[in-house]
C-alpha cells in the first residue's frame, strides 16, 4: 500500500486528537499531533489519577474506535481484569491508559505516521501552526481538537486568592484543609468530582453548590436502558410539543429509555433547528436535558445523596450577585430562584464548576480566524459554523477543505460533541474525507 505523505495538523493531544491521529495512521495518513502539556491521549478528561473519578458511560460503549464495539473491554481484561465488567462503569484512570496505550500501538505498527510535537498553539495561517515559541508546523489540513477550556464564571485568580477557577488544575484543591467548608459554583458532573476528590483527601466540611435552578446529575440504572423509538411528535414540532410528548413516554417506557433513543438523533435534530429553537432550547430545556443526558454511576450517586442527608453537601438554586474575597474565605451573595431571602453563601473556598469557559470570539486561534472571514460563528456565538465533515465554514459559507473542527469545540454545529460515542463516530466521518482528499 502506498503510504500517503501529505501530513495533517492536530492542535490538541487528549481523546478527539490522539485518537484521530491513530484512526489517519491507521488509513495511511500522516499528522503532526500537537500539544501543549506533552501527555498525549488522556487529555484533561482522564487524567485523573483518583479511582473514584468514574467514566459516565458503561465500559461495553467506551471504545475508542467505531466498529470495534469490545476494543475496550479487552484491552481491560488483558490489563485490568478486575475492572473487565462490560456493564460496569471504570476508572477514568484506567481509559486514559488505554488511550495511551492504543495510540503506542498504532505508533509502532505504522512508524512514522505520527510526529508528537510538545507546544502551545498561537496561530493558523493557512494550513500552517505557528507556535508560541516560534517554530512553524507546516501541513496539508489543520484540525482544532482543543477541548474544553477552564471555566470562567468567578473570573481568574492566577493561582492566587481563594478561588479555585480551574479545578482540574495541577494541586488545585492542596490549600483545602480538611475542616474547610467549600461554594462551588455549578452544580453539574465537574461538582460532583471535587466532592469526592476532597472526601478522599480526608476532607470533613461543608460544600454549598449553587447553580441557576439547583438541579444535579441523575444517576444510570441498575443496567442498560433499552432506546424508547421516537415518534413524531418527539422529534418535530414546538419545543413544548416535544417536551410533552417525551414527558408522555417516560410515563410508560421510563426517561432514561427516552434519552436513549434520541441519543443517536441528537445531532441531526440540533442541525436541522433554527436559531430561535436553538435560543429557547438554551434558555430553557438545557439544565434539565444535561442532567439526564449525562449521568453518574449508580454507587457515586448514592454517595452524593449519603453526602446531602448528612448535611455535607448542600445544592441551592439561584444567581450569583456578587463573589467578595477576605483572607479567610469567600462570600457569595446571591439572588434565591424561589425569591426567599437567604444568607450570603460563606466557606473558606470558591470552587468554579460552572462548565467550560467558552468564548470563540476571543480565543486565541478561533478569534483572528473569525476577524479575517475564514470562518464565522454559528448565529448564537456557541461556536464555529461547520459542514457536516467538520469543515470551518467562511464567512461566504463556503467550506474551507483545509481547516476542520472535532469535539467539544465543535458543539455549535453538532452540540453533542462531548462523549465518546459521539466523538468517535465524527472521527470515521473526517478520516474518510481526509484519506479521499489524499491529506
Amino acid at each position: 500500500m502506498v503510504e500517503r505523505t501529505r501530513k495533517v495538523a492536530i492542535i490538541g493531544g487528549g481523546f478527539s486528537g490522539a485518537m484521530l491521529a491513530a484512526r489517519l495512521a491507521e488509513a495511511g495518513v500522516a499528522s503532526t499531533l500537537i500539544d501543549r502539556t506533552r501527555d498525549f491521549g488522556p487529555g484533561v478528561a482522564y487524567s485523573t489519577l483518583f479511582d473514584r473519578h468514574l467514566l459516565n458511560v458503561r465500559s461495553n460503549r467506551m471504545s475508542a474506535v467505531e466498529g470495534r464495539p469490545d476494543d475496550f473491554v479487552g484491552w481491560l481484561k488483558a490489563h485490568h481484569p478486575r475492572h473487565a465488567n462490560a456493564e460496569g462503569f471504570a476508572p477514568r484512570r484506567l481509559y486514559g491508559l488505554y488511550l495511551r496505550d492504543r495510540l503506542a500501538t498504532v505508533e509502532a505498527a505504522r512508524p512514522g505516521l505520527i510526529d508528537r510535537v510538545a507546544g502551545e498553539a498561537a496561530g493558523i495561517e493557512g494550513s500552517t501552526v505557528r507556535l508560541s515559541d516560534g517554530r512553524r508546523i507546516e501541513a496539508g489540513a489543520v484540525i482544532l481538537t482543543t477541548g474544553n477550556p477552564a471555566p470562567k464564571t468567578a473570573g481568574p485568580s492566577g493561582g492566587a486568592g481563594r478561588i479555585v477557577d480551574d479545578p482540574w488544575a495541577a494541586a488545585a484543591l492542596d490549600r483545602i484543609e480538611p475542616d474547610d467548608d467549600v461554594v462551588i459554583i455549578g452544580t453539574g458532573l465537574t461538582m460532583v468530582d471535587m466532592v469526592l476528590w476532597l472526601q478522599a483527601r480526608g476532607w470533613r466540611g461543608k460544600a454549598t453548590a449553587l447553580s441557576r435552578r439547583g438541579l444535579k446529575p441523575r444517576a444510570h440504572g441498575a443496567g442498560h436502558d433499552t432506546p424508547i423509538p421516537p415518534t413524531a411528535a418527539l422529534t418535530g414540532g414546538a419545543l413544548s410539543a416535544r417536551l410533552a410528548e417525551g414527558r408522555r413516554l417516560a410515563e410508560t417506557g421510563g426517561w432514561r429509555g427516552v434519552m436513549e433513543g434520541l441519543r443517536p438523533l441528537t445531532a441531526d435534530l440540533w442541525v436541522a433547528a433554527d436559531a430561535a429553537t436553538r435560543a429557547r432550547f438554551l434558555r430553557h430545556l438545557r439544565p434539565w436535558w444535561d442532567v439526564h443526558r449525562h449521568r453518574l454511576p449508580p454507587a457515586i450517586a448514592l454517595t452524593i445523596e449519603a453526602l446531602e442527608t448528612s448535611g455535607r453537601l448542600e445544592i441551592v438554586a439561584g444567581r450569583i450577585g456578587r463573589i467578595e474575597q477576605t483572607g479567610d474565605g469567600v462570600t457569595v451573595r446571591w439572588i434565591p430562584r424561589n425569591g426567599a431571602r437567604r444568607p450570603p453563601l460563606r466557606g473558606g473556598w470558591l470552587i468554579d464548576c460552572s462548565g467550560p469557559g467558552h468564548d470563540p470570539a476571543a480565543d486565541p486561534l478561533i478569534g483572528p480566524l473569525v476577524a479575517s472571514g475564514r470562518a464565522r460563528l454559528e448565529a448564537l456565538g456557541l461556536g464555529l459554523e461547520l459542514d457536516g465533515e467538520g469543515r470551518v465554514l467562511g464567512a461566504d459559507s463556503a467550506a474551507d477543505p483545509d481547516l476542520f473542527v472535532l469535539g467539544p469545540p465543535a458543539r455549535a454545529a453538532f452540540w453533542e460533541t462531548t462523549a465518546v460515542p459521539d466523538i468517535r463516530k465524527r472521527i470515521e466521518t473526517m478520516v474518510g474525507r481526509l484519506a479521499a482528499d489524499g491529506t
